[in-house]
């Protein structure tokens, strides 16, 4: 097939044409507003950026074995460091985790497959969007009156239950909506073949939906991690390890942080700005792990 000359009319009207549209104001238009949102995405970023930037050049001083080994510091000592505080933080995700993972997703799945529009659904679906933005402080004064006044002391349980009241509506939701998103196509043919709806939920619907699940249990994971206020009312603070009593005060990460940072020592701050560090770590890869364990296979 015969190719047009680099000089001929053909190529040379193409050429005009294409530098005709480039001066068209739709096209101006188009080229100012992808600037201006790379610019804005830039600008976005930048926090964080800066936030990790300040992280690593004033707590990545402190980093160091003992930082991960040792108990904290009482007022004015040397030494020491946040291990309490990084066992503490583990073990109220975990009961936090162990709460809410089962109400949440349940609930998700009561909301998705069975409840549909009906009044108990469409209330329940009201109250989950209603905890989303329920101020923190509010599920430590709920954790506190409910297990510490209960119990009659501040504990990890108490701390696992105010994270719980935050992340079931955040797991509630996201798992909805994952269970929603799975094609009814799927759940027609598995209806066709003769399965129950029990069957179809828990073979088909569960299994294609885990993706969007984890998500949304990695998201109320990442938020319970880094709440302070719920456990100055729960858990309070602990200086000596964790030793499997779950109704006995306990260390934090983020209690740790806000103690220690208005600290008039110095050796506490640079503990602060550590554990920060180590918090953020934390939240970072439980980000990144949630990335790769939703990631699908790319289709050919």
């Amino acid at each position: 097939m015969a190719q047009a000359a680099p000089n001929s009319p053909n190529l040379t009207e193409r050429r005009s044409s294409f530098n005709r549209s480039l001066a068209e104001p739709r096209t101006l238009v188009n080229t100012g507003l992808t600037v201006l949102a790379v610019g804005l995405s830039v600008f976005a970023m930048f926090p964080l950026f800066s936030v990790l930037y300040m992280l690593l050049l004033k707590g990545a001083v402190s980093l160091k074995l003992s930082l991960f080994t040792e108990l904290t510091p009482g007022a004015g000592m040397e030494g020491g460091g946040i291990g309490n505080a990084i066992v503490g933080t583990l073990v109220v995700v975990l009961v936090s985790t162990a709460i809410a993972l089962p109400l949440g997703f349940m609930g998700a799945v009561y909301l998705a497959e069975y409840g549909g529009e009906s009044k108990l659904a469409t209330v329940a679906r009201f109250c989950a969007k209603v905890l989303t933005g329920l101020p923190s402080i509010l599920a430590g004064v709920f954790a506190y009156a409910l297990v510490v006044v209960t119990t009659g002391s501040f504990s990890a349980l108490a701390g696992g239950a105010a994270m719980a009241v935050l992340m079931v509506p955040t797991v509630m939701l996201t798992s909805e909506s994952a269970l929603r998103a799975v094609p009814s196509k799927m759940k027609m043919a598995a209806f066709g073949m003769g399965a129950t709806r029990a069957q179809v939920v828990l073979r088909i619907v569960i299994p294609t939906a885990i993706p969007g699940i984890l998500t949304g249990v990695m998201l109320a994971l990442a938020r319970a991690l880094g709440e302070t206020a719920p456990l100055l009312f729960t858990g309070l603070f602990s200086d000596y390890w964790f030793e499997g009593k779950l109704l006995e005060p306990i260390a934090s990460l983020s209690v740790l942080i806000y103690n220690f940072a208005g600290s008039p020592f110095e050796h506490q701050v640079s503990l602060a700005w550590a554990a920060s560090l180590v918090l953020v770590a934390f939240v970072l890869v439980i980000n990144v792990v949630a990335q790769v364990a939703t990631r699908r296979p790319e289709e050919h």
